[in-house]
């Protein structure tokens, strides 16, 4: 017998592997993701701008682990992390959403963040509580070096 809280619960999952696709779901439910609403509050969209310099600074800071060309068909890990961003462009916190458990990839993920920071100092406008908040997803090939989802060119079909 299905019940609300099963019906409930296939929502929750559901929602939380689509987050590392963020940019891709309607504002409404990419809203979830990034602390803002539909009643005025800054979008996901908005910050589109912002999250590419934040995407190419983290790339920046960390060339020997990142790749350009197009992601391998089978990623060996997707991570997704939400992370805070400061009115000075300090990172403020992170943690992981999503993760296949491949505690390596997790590492070299947050180390990514933290060796990125500080960031470009965000407008005004995309301050919730002096804060941004931010979702990016971190594609691993096998040789353990990563894209971002914000940059990534598209990936191979096998």
């Amino acid at each position: 017998m299905i019940t609300t809280k099963k019906i409930t619960a296939a929502i929750c999952a559901s929602t939380l592997l689509l987050a590392g696709c963020s940019n891709l779901l309607p504002s409404s439910v990419s809203s979830i993701f990034t602390g803002t609403s539909n009643s005025g509050a800054v979008s996901q969209a908005a910050l589109g701008d912002y999250k590419q310099d934040v995407a190419q600074r983290i790339i920046a800071a960390n060339p020997g682990k990142t790749y350009t060309v197009r992601p391998q068909a089978l990623l060996r890990s997707v991570i997704v992390l939400k992370f805070y961003i400061g009115a000075n462009g300090q990172l403020l916190r992170s943690e992981i959403m999503r993760s296949n458990k491949d505690r390596t990839n997790e590492a070299t993920a947050l180390a990514s963040l933290k060796n990125a920071a500080p960031f470009p100092q965000p407008a005004s406008r995309y301050l919730r509580n002096g804060r941004v908040e931010m979702i990016e997803t971190w594609l691993f090939n096998d040789d353990g070096r990563f894209q971002l989802h914000s940059t990534a060119a598209e990936q191979m079909h096998e």
